[in-house]
């Protein structure tokens, strides 16, 4: 199940790029009530991704507290290393209700072969959080693929991108423990 938390609606705007089946459920839950109707709306479901805010709310607020594993895409860029902060501090907020929900950074956009990017891991050490190894280059895959509402599975099973993912998805299923 995918939860689509962002008021800008993303998750859902891909969904509907797709032709033929969906791939997986996604619905729109832009409210500060996740945490509370997460339960019902997850029931059946084995794994459920939030898609959440971009910005410190309470609708980002209730998306950490409906999770156990809170994934933080930063972009080698100094404005996300210094927005992350305000991320942390709902973490480490939230963890006085939550003790076990974990959390990690991921280097998200990355350009190849430049300082900011060599030096993002370095820059978010500071946080306390840990900084997932995979990480994920800026590709045109990417956008051709969410074009179509279909992911670089299915667009390109072969290409760098799939095998970013896919070495992505292990590192989360590792964090959560399963």
């Amino acid at each position: 199940l995918l939860i689509d938390a962002d008021p800008q609606g993303s998750a859902l705007d891909w969904a509907a790029a797709r032709k033929g089946e969906p791939l997986f459920s996604v619905v729109g839950l832009p409210r500060p009530t996740v945490h509370k109707e997460i339960s019902q709306i997850g029931q059946g479901y084995d794994h459920i991704v939030i898609d959440g805010p971009p910005r410190v709310t309470d609708l980002a607020r209730s998306a950490i507290m409906a999770s156990d594993v809170v994934l933080i895409p930063v972009q080698p860029s100094p404005y996300d290393i210094w927005a992350a902060d305000e991320v942390v501090k709902l973490i480490e907020e939230a963890r006085v209700y939550k003790e076990k929900l974990k959390a990690a950074f991921v280097v998200n956009r990355k350009i190849a072969n430049t300082a900011i990017g060599r030096d993002v891991v370095d820059s978010l050490a500071g946080y306390g959080v840990r900084v997932l190894n995979s990480q994920v280059a800026q590709r045109v895959l990417f956008a051709e693929s969410a074009a179509q509402g279909k992911t670089v599975f299915e667009v390109d099973p072969s290409s760098v991108a799939t095998a970013e993912i896919q070495q992505l998805t292990q590192e989360i299923l590792n964090l959560q423990g399963g």
